[in-house]
């Protein structure tokens, strides 16, 4: 479990710096990948893992392939 714990955080993170080198706020890309906003938050905060498809969408509101948000 602890694993998966991290890795849903080490995605927070990514979002989060990708999201705010692209000058987005949360409101900015939630409209933008049809997440809300708690959802968003809470995934940035690593407290909430994603559905896969919603993965692929933030990836493509920040316009990067889905792998980069996973990187470690």
């Amino acid at each position: 479990m602890a694993a998966w714990e991290r890795r849903r955080a080490a995605v927070g993170r990514r979002i989060r710096e990708l999201r705010q080198k692209r000058g987005l706020t949360q409101e900015q890309l939630a409209l933008k990948s049809g997440v809300t906003r708690p959802i968003l938050n809470e995934v940035e905060n690593g407290k909430r893992g994603l559905l896969f498809e919603r993965l692929y969408d933030i990836a493509e509101a920040l316009d990067v392939p889905a792998s980069e948000l996973m990187a470690e």
